[in-house]
């Protein structure tokens, strides 16, 4: 399920509370209480086995007795009772609910979970149950509080969503006190069903939400979670707050990989990828429901300080730069101007010190100078109060500066009593403030935060000059292998099938094919130890290094095997390696592998390598598929980072020879359902390119038929559903669109006419915007589908001429499709090409409707989906809408 009958949870036209009470402090009564004292326009029923009335209105005894079937049932009762009013509910007719009871764990009269009861009976139905354990929600603009909450929430355009019940109260205290209100306020508690998916899903196309706001303490379902949280964050900014940054995950893991990618560290990867700006703190979360609320909005990171005091001045910096902010960089022209304002012994720089002593026209004038430079993104405005000048008087000489410029300003209004009637007028005109400079500081490094996030989103990565790797010879290597640890000599030999250089490696079992190895190789050579029992060879002296000949191998091998026996005594020898010296003086050791989520499932691992990896703590994490872009951002997120962009005399590094090994490993992640872990490390690194020394994975067993893809939070690109066809415009690849086809399909649009853009577009479009661009290229192959027509041109390479494309909605019921070729190729039968395509694609994943809207005027369109069964009808506006049921025949 995901949006099914949602609406009747959160715009109910009627509400009836069973468990309704008039005993003080128990649910029922409170929840009764907060319903009528809401303002809710709708009938509102009390449900009560015991008593004929409740709060002065009649009650009824059974759900069966009410007037009407109630759009939200509000459940106050014990556990047990909990199923059997759901059956009920549910054959009535109700189609949500919002359980608040407790203790669903506990099994039933039949040994069963109660949640498991109440589960099975709401799914006949179709009824929805948010909760159970929960406070309930609250939708401000139509009255509805139907929860137990202390207190109201104001109306406004931020939505909230919390697993903890505790926050909610807390937040929702907090924020009527700060005058910022809500689209909805929702408790999920354990989100037996309706859960962060669902919910992201709903508020994505909510017109009364602008921003999203979660406090989410598990994840379940994280296919489900990443494609609802990719689309909403693409919609309107969504934050959330992940608790629990444990490092469970990595206990008995058997490579480094497994060790490092410890849950914190994934679940940062995953909502960067959604594009989620993620907090970590209470006061984070304030902050960010400050902003929010108030949808102040930073246009990149640079920010001005403004301050009539240099210790506050100081301290934002400070907190500016711990954060990783950048302080702006003030023009000449811009310190010129200010210059000519200020008393003589201003700062001179950014932070702007107006003096203590700052009239009203001072502030007013220094704003207007900052918030004109080119180089200021947004300004923070500190004020500590003195006895010169009032707050309140500040307050509302910069307010319409700060309303109706188009930069953000942060105000922090430093003190208590004395400030009051200045924080009281931002209240009034819905301007954010803060109390600290340390505060306001966080709150812009959260907006340049998701600012970042955003135009990660945005990016169109190049296209991968990558050779396809072996997939079938990969495959079955890993198919001859038994479960478990796999060593250097075959997890290099996988490596090589995707095309990632390893440093030649040969396994032998004794001194004498040891030499033959070596010699073979070319001396000199490196010679390690091959042991189950031996993690890191390094403690037991099981790496020789720069052997030159046969006598010092052979010397190496005996006193490798006599330390063994020394400081291992239990350690089995499996043999030992022979490998190439690899002399790259200038090289930088780093680590590359691969991890596996219980969550979110396969991840990419890369950092700063060597013996010390876990010491240095220098790891980034990314949740395949990855591209160019992707990986690049992987690699920027850690320290070692700075040392590949080279300093002194070492060259930068290849980075690009860096990505294609991190793409490559998402591409055997995607491919191999047994490969669990893999570690390379050390990979060395440097302008030449990279080489990995030392490889090892594990390998798990694997049911018959298992996909690969069951794993991944995110799906990669389908190759699958390519096909090759020839057409009047010659020979045809109909297959999926990928990031990589952004400037092909730019090229496309620039080959429609105004009429067809029109038609395609339902108004004038003279070029795709960014935004539009990565919108159409970079798809979620879970929700949405579009396949394109590309052939090879004269001179090279291929070009995109035409496109199909069908939007899939959250319950995978119904989908809207759009059809485009290039102005030039019609009557080719590319439009017919395509859709068949769709059309198979659609039946495939179990589609029941597929309609869309065209012009009226459209009338190629029209016919082309009459020939394919649909049916074609008027729906206004001069629209016509064309729908197919995708059970029904369709005429050869």
């Amino acid at each position: 399920m995901s949006i099914r009958n949602l609406d009747h949870l959160m715009r109910p036209a009627s509400v009836a509370v069973i468990g309704a009470s008039d005993r003080a402090g128990s649910v029922g009564a409170t929840v009764w209480a907060n319903l009528r004292g809401g303002g809710f326009a709708g009938p509102v029923w009390p449900v009560n086995r015991r008593h004929d009335r409740v709060g002065g209105q009649p009650a009824f005894a059974r759900v069966a007795d009410l007037p009407a079937v109630p759009e939200l049932a509000l459940i106050c009762t014990p556990a047990a009772s909990v199923p059997g009013l759901i059956a009920e509910l549910g054959a009535a007719g109700c189609r949500a609910a919002v359980v608040l009871s407790n203790g669903l764990d506990a099994a039933g009269a039949d040994g069963a979970p109660l949640r498991a009861a109440m589960l099975a009976a709401a799914r006949p139905y179709l009824l929805r149950i948010l909760g159970p354990n929960c406070v309930g929600l609250l939708v401000p603009s139509i009255g509805l509080n139907a929860s137990f909450a202390p207190a109201a929430a104001l109306p406004g355009r931020l939505a909230f969503v919390a697993q903890s019940g505790a926050l909610v109260t807390a937040v929702l205290d907090w924020a009527g006190e700060r005058r910022i209100g809500f689209s909805c306020f929702i408790s999920i508690g354990d989100g037996s069903d309706i859960d962060f998916g669902d919910l992201l899903d709903y508020l994505a196309a909510d017109p009364q939400t602008d921003a999203i706001l979660l406090y989410a303490e598990s994840v379940r379902q994280a296919r489900k979670f990443m494609s609802a949280a990719r689309g909403a964050a693409r919609a309107k900014p969504t934050l959330i707050v992940k608790a629990g940054r444990s490092r469970e995950a990595a206990r008995a893991a058997f490579s480094h990989t497994g060790a490092l990618a410890g849950a914190d560290l994934v679940v940062d990867a995953a909502l960067r990828r959604a594009g989620m700006l993620r907090v970590h703190t209470t006061a984070e979360l304030f902050d960010a429901v400050t902003l929010l609320g108030h949808r102040a909005r930073a246009r990149g990171p640079r920010l001005a300080i403004l301050t009539n005091g240099g210790g506050p001045g100081v301290m934002a910096t400070d907190a500016l730069g711990a954060g990783g902010g950048t302080l702006a960089e003030l023009a000449p022209a811009t310190i010129a101007q200010l210059g000519a304002l200020l008393p003589a012994s201003w700062s001179g720089a950014n932070p702007v010190d107006i003096i203590g002593d700052a009239p009203v026209d001072r502030y007013v004038a220094a704003l207007r100078i900052l918030l004109a430079a080119a180089e200021v993104d947004a300004v923070l405005l500190i004020h500590a109060p003195t006895a010169i000048v009032g707050s309140a008087a500040i307050a509302a000489a910069v307010l319409p500066l700060i309303t109706e410029g188009a930069r953000a300003v942060y105000c922090c209004w430093m003190g208590g009593a004395s400030v009051a009637a200045a924080r009281a007028l931002f209240d009034e005109a819905g301007v954010a403030w803060f109390d600290t400079p340390e505060a306001a500081v966080s709150g812009h490094l959260q907006l340049s935060n998701y600012r970042s996030c955003q135009a990660l989103l945005m990016q169109v990565p190049a296209a991968s000059e990558l050779p396809a790797p072996d997939r079938d010879a990969a495959r079955a290597l890993v198919a001859a292998l038994p479960p478990g640890a796999v060593g250097d000599a075959d997890t290099k030999a996988l490596l090589a099938l995707y095309g990632i250089a390893v440093a030649t490696t040969r396994v032998v079992t004794d001194t004498p094919s040891a030499l033959v190895a070596a010699r073979a190789i070319g001396y000199p050579v490196a010679l390690k130890l091959v042991s189950p029992d031996v993690t890191h060879k390094s403690d037991v002296g099981g790496v020789a290094l720069n052997l030159a000949s046969d006598a010092a191998v052979g010397a190496a091998l005996d006193a490798m095997a006599a330390r063994l026996r020394q400081l291992r005594p239990q350690a089995r020898i499996s043999g030992y390696a022979v490998q190439a010296m690899v002399r790259r003086g200038d090289a930088i050791e780093l680590i590359a592998g691969i991890g596996n989520d219980p969550v979110f499932g396969p991840v990419v691992l890369f950092g700063q390598g060597g013996v010390a990896v876990e010491a240095t703590a220098d790891q980034s994490v990314g949740l395949p598929p990855l591209n160019r872009v992707l990986a690049a951002d992987l690699i920027s997120r850690t320290r070692v980072a700075r040392l590949l962009a080279g300093f002194r005399h070492r060259p930068p590094a290849d980075l690009d020879a860096i990505a294609d090994v991190l793409i490559g490993l998402g591409q055997m992640a995607a491919d191999l359902p047994a490969l669990v872990e893999l570690d390379i490390n050390p990979l060395l690194a440097d302008a030449d390119g990279v080489i990995a020394l030392d490889a090892r994975m594990r390998l798990s067993p694997v049911a018959a038929g298992t996909d690969a893809l069951t794993r991944l939070a995110i799906l990669p690109y389908p190759r699958q559903l390519e096909r090759h066809v020839d057409s009047a415009a010659g020979p045809l690849c109909l297959r999926p669109i990928r990031p990589e086809d952004a400037p092909a399909h730019v090229a496309f649009f620039g080959h429609l006419s105004a009429q067809d853009i029109h038609m395609r577009m339902f108004g004038a479009v003279a070029a795709l915007s960014p935004a539009q661009l990565a919108r159409f290229t970079q798809i979620d192959y879970a929700r949405e589908m579009a396949f394109i027509a590309t052939r090879e041109r004269a001179g090279g390479g291929s070009e995109t001429i035409g496109v199909a494309r069908v939007a899939v909605d959250p319950d995978n019921i119904s989908g809207e499709f759009a059809i485009v070729v290039r102005s030039d190729l019609k009557g080719c039968g590319l439009g017919g090409l395509l859709f068949d395509c769709l059309l198979d694609y659609c039946r495939q994943r179990g589609l029941q409707l597929l309609k869309g809207l065209t012009l009226v005027d459209n009338a190629a369109m029209q016919a082309l989906a009459r020939s394919r069964g649909f049916m074609v009808v008027p729906c206004g506006d001069g629209m016509v809408e064309m729908s197919l049921p995708l059970g029904a025949l369709v005429p050869g």
